[in-house]
């Protein structure tokens, strides 16, 4: 007896998806110290206080859909938070609202102190 077997294509899901571009701490310092990108912190008041890269904008995440697509689009913006998973949330909102360039820093504020670079303090 011969036995036919069938098989049914079926959709392979990923787990790896696409997110939003991310640069690394170093990137992010060669880019400030070009200029022409804006440093937008979402990290809330107390975290942004207690210290922060030179020259950020604080923006917290409880508080970026009323405030993050008010934010100019003269300059490339690229975003920042303690550890990066916040940032990749709120650079996937700014694409989505259409400031193309936007960015997220991998590693966020922690990655940036890791390396002894300068932080800004209240």
């Amino acid at each position: 007896m011969i036995t036919i077997v069938h098989e049914v294509e079926q959709p392979v899901q990923s787990f790896f998806k696409k997110g939003p571009p991310e640069i690394s701490v170093d990137e992010l310092e060669a880019l400030l110290r070009g200029g022409g990108v804006r440093l937008v912190d979402v990290r809330e008041d107390w975290e942004y206080r207690r210290g922060r890269v030179p020259g950020a904008l604080s923006v917290p995440l409880s508080q970026f859909a009323q405030r993050g697509a008010a934010l100019p689009k003269d300059k490339r913006i690229l975003v920042i938070c303690e550890s990066g998973s916040r940032s990749l949330a709120a650079t996937d909102f700014l694409i989505k609202s259409g400031f193309e360039g936007a960015t997220s820093v991998k590693g966020g504020t922690n990655a940036w102190a890791r390396t002894k670079r300068p932080l800004e303090k209240d």
